[in-house]
């Protein structure tokens, strides 16, 4: 049976665990009479764990007792909830009931760990498969108890259990994105040092002018890339926080169309291409974040001229029957694939198409655009085929004002 001095050995071996400390507090409320008390009578045992019970109950970790071989004495319903099961884990092995496995993939016994232990306390982060394929990122607490206040008296372990799949997850996505960032930045800042240094031989050489001038022209291309990439990632950054406030307004849709579309004209222009803007009668006024509605669409028609040889961009704006302001640009441009459309949104995603590896680009406009699509609680979609061009689509709905 596990006891009182047991349990506040455990939590005072758990460093940092804030719900242990509670449970800790709790009991050195109890005076060392009551204390001696409660292990002299099974009575008063019985109403020991029935106040454990009640306080791990109320932690959000789970938390599990077991005796010196790892069968379970007492555990609470975070357990039950971590494991998915609502079978009875009394006097179970802890190896019955978690089926661990490491980053590599090895197979790891519970009881291993609890073996490991002699004093104090240790913590890992390990993987629990419920079937093949489906598993969960675990990190468990183990500290080393004192099952009762004798010297002769038996050892047990207390285990603190929670799910950290999200946030490995997370860590993997970061580590990955790192990666992918790194490698992008390397290549532009690698091409425009070796032009700047052959134009800065050439100058030395007396080397044709035209040489010269197509090595920096290379070169500002490349920092003109590098400076894309970071205001991208900077407004990456702006649209994962959840701190970030975004800043509502009233606006006339057709009227922010009208403003964006003449700053694109001589691009268009450049390239032989059509751009106009259009509005539909009646187009209803919105609550929304102008300043990352401009963004979306400024980041649509900049992939629309890009990705278009020869035609038209058409910039289009109505309302539909919910109020939304529903805005689409359509090119005659290459297109996209099907199988390219699925993965259109994605970080860093750059189609196949050889045409579309001729347009420099950074990977992240459009995975940007649909983050900033995300906090304004709008809806993107993509309709395309190959040689025939794209049409991208936003609904944007109406934040209503906070009372």
């Amino acid at each position: 049976m596990i006891t009182l001095h047991g349990i506040v050995l455990a939590a005072t071996y758990i460093v940092g665990s804030v719900s242990v400390a509670l449970l800790v507090s709790q009991y050195r409320r109890i005076s060392d009479e009551e204390r001696v008390l409660l292990d002299k009578t099974s009575k008063e045992s019985a109403l020991e764990r029935q106040r454990l019970l009640s306080l791990i109950n109320n932690m959000g970790e789970a938390v599990v007792a077991t005796d010196g071989e790892g069968k379970i004495i007492i555990y609470n319903a975070a357990v039950l909830e971590l494991l998915d099961t609502n079978q009875t884990l009394d006097n179970k092995s802890l190896d019955s009931i978690l089926k661990l496995k490491n980053a590599s993939g090895k197979s790891v016994k519970a009881t291993s760990l609890l073996e490991n232990i002699k004093t104090g306390a240790t913590n890992t982060d390990l993987v629990h498969e419920f079937a093949p394929g489906d598993h969960m990122n675990i990190y468990i607490n183990i500290a080393s108890i004192k099952l009762g206040f004798k010297d002769e008296s038996g050892s047990g372990f207390i285990i603190i259990m929670r799910d950290i799949t999200k946030e490995k997850s997370l860590e993997e996505e970061r580590d990955e994105f790192i990666s992918v960032v790194s490698h992008e930045l390397r290549t532009p800042v690698a091409i425009a040092e070796g032009n700047i240094s052959n134009a800065v031989f050439a100058t030395g050489k007396k080397a044709d002018k035209k040489l010269v001038k197509s090595a920096l022209t290379e070169a500002h291309d490349q920092v003109v890339f590098l400076s894309n990439m970071i205001n991208d990632l900077a407004t990456l950054s702006r649209a994962e926080r959840a701190d970030v406030k975004v800043e509502y307004s009233t606006l006339d849709p057709a009227e922010l169309l009208h403003t964006i579309v003449p700053e694109y004209e001589q691009d268009a222009k450049d390239k032989g291409l059509k751009l106009s803007g259009s509005a539909a009668k009646d187009v209803k006024k919105i609550r929304t974040s102008e300043l990352y509605l401009r963004e979306i669409l400024q980041n649509f028609i900049t992939n629309s001229l890009k990705y278009t040889k020869k035609g038209t961009v058409l910039v289009h704006v109505r309302s539909n029957l919910a109020g939304d302001a529903v805005f689409s640009v359509t090119d005659t441009g290459i297109g996209l694939s099907k199988s390219d459309q699925k993965h259109i949104f994605e970080k860093f995603f750059r189609s196949e198409d050889f045409r579309t590896r001729e347009s420099s680009g950074t990977g992240l406009g459009l995975y940007v655009t649909a983050k900033l699509a995300h906090k304004l609680g709008a809806e993107i979609t993509v309709e395309s085929k190959l040689n025939k061009g794209s049409t991208f689509t936003i609904r944007v709905p109406s934040i209503k004002k906070k009372s």
